[in-house]
């Protein structure tokens, strides 16, 4: 990675000899690899609908698992956003959503049931995950319990409004405005 940075670098700059430990937390860099993972799924979902309702034994199933594809990216875009959490918890929704499909095939006329199974028990602990990333997700960037804070009481102004007022003209006024006219508070 250095490389490809100090091929990019200007004549002169000075060149990256090794970079530091990232700047991510743990739960960022968890809830980054999971946006990606979904993004990837969801393509693949997206792309090979029918092969996988085949694989699963529900060729029926083929338009919802390209629906649930769309979700799969969707919840990757919000794990990679600002707003990781609202992205987990969206991966979790959908984890829900796929073991309730995956029951579904299940039945015992299914010939392909053995890999629902596993099908299934991939899902089961990727939520897993899915659920430890969000626990540290909202442990770190979460509010503490109790009541709001309430800053109805606060002006911005250090010492108040009264001590505000007139200060940026006193601040901005050359000593000759000054002789000229002076401030009279």
């Amino acid at each position: 990675m250095n490389l490809i940075a100090n091929m990019m670098r200007s004549k002169g700059d000075p060149k990256i000899r090794r970079s530091g430990p990232s700047s991510l937390s743990a739960s960022d860099r968890m809830a980054r690899n999971l946006g990606w993972f979904s993004i990837a799924l969801g393509l693949t979902e997206m792309v090979a609908g029918r092969g996988i309702a085949r694989a699963l034994g529900m060729p029926d199933k083929e338009a919802l698992i390209r629906g649930y594809g769309l979700r799969e990216i969707s919840s990757g875009m919000l794990c990679l956003s600002i707003d990781k959490k609202a992205g987990l918890l969206s991966r979790i929704a959908g984890d829900g959503l796929d073991v309730a499909l995956l029951y579904q095939g299940l039945d015992r006329h299914n010939p392909k049931r053995d890999n629902v199974a596993l099908a299934l028990a991939m899902v089961v602990g990727i939520g897993v995950l899915d659920v430890a990333a969000t626990k540290l997700a909202l442990a770190q960037h979460g509010r503490d319990p109790g009541p709001p804070r309430d800053y109805s009481n606060r002006s911005g102004f250090p010492g108040g409004v009264k001590a505000a007022r007139g200060r940026a003209r006193e601040t901005f006024r050359t000593p000759a405005d000054m002789r000229e006219n002076p401030v009279v508070a």
